[in-house]
């Protein structure tokens, strides 16, 4: 064989096992979601376990528990027009909690609190238990860590996003909430007159 010919099989040789190569490179795996199947629609949430593994990971943990099945919307905290948040989960339930967590905030994540971003309410940093938020509109000022700010500056953990059922998210936003009620004496202003069931957490697959 010329030493042209030699040259080009081994080429044709290196392009083969480069091609060999990346077909045979592992594909990411999706991240997964879960459907919140509610009284006002279907909602379905993918959960970044690869940017915020612990507060996911403990997401996931209350679904595959069933620890969320049952539990209501019990804030929504409206703004302006498409703009606020709405709230879910144990809301203070023992029997439902599972231990707090470490938190990750999304200076660390790299996740944002933009349109239909899921996170963790909290107290303290590392108080988080199992109650969730889920923004309208950018809520990026409010509830993003933000070192520049004095105090607490590091906002809620932000972990996953919605992926189907904004609308439903809306029609809870923009439900009546009453002028008088609260949650053990918070979030007057902000207490839905008729409360959203969530009546069953499950993990889907991804489309």
């Amino acid at each position: 064989m010329s030493g042209l010919r030699l040259g080009l099989a081994l080429m044709v040789g290196l392009a083969g096992g480069a091609a060999s190569a990346q077909q045979a490179a592992p594909v990411a795996a999706s991240l997964p979601r879960v459907a919140l199947e509610t009284t006002a629609g279907r909602i379905v949430i993918e959960a970044d376990t690869l940017h915020a593994p612990v507060t996911a990971g403990n997401f996931l943990k209350y679904v595959d528990g069933k620890r969320l099945d049952g539990v209501v919307f019990y804030r929504a905290v409206k703004v302006a027009d498409r703009f606020g948040f709405v709230q879910f989960g144990t809301n203070g339930d023992p029997k439902r909690a599972l231990p707090p967590i470490k938190h990750e905030p999304t200076t660390q994540t790299g996740l944002h609190h933009t349109e239909g971003a899921i996170s963790v309410a909290r107290f303290g940093p590392g108080t988080a238990t199992g109650d969730f938020t889920i923004s309208v509109g950018d809520q990026r000022a409010a509830l993003d860590a933000d070192p520049g700010k004095p105090g607490d500056n590091l906002g809620y953990a932000a972990f996953g996003r919605v992926v189907e059922g904004m609308d439903t998210i809306v029609t809870i936003l923009d439900a009546p909430v009453s002028p008088t009620a609260t949650v053990r004496g918070s979030f007057k202003g902000e207490v839905p007159v008729t409360t959203v069931k969530v009546l069953t957490a499950r993990r889907v697959a991804a489309k």
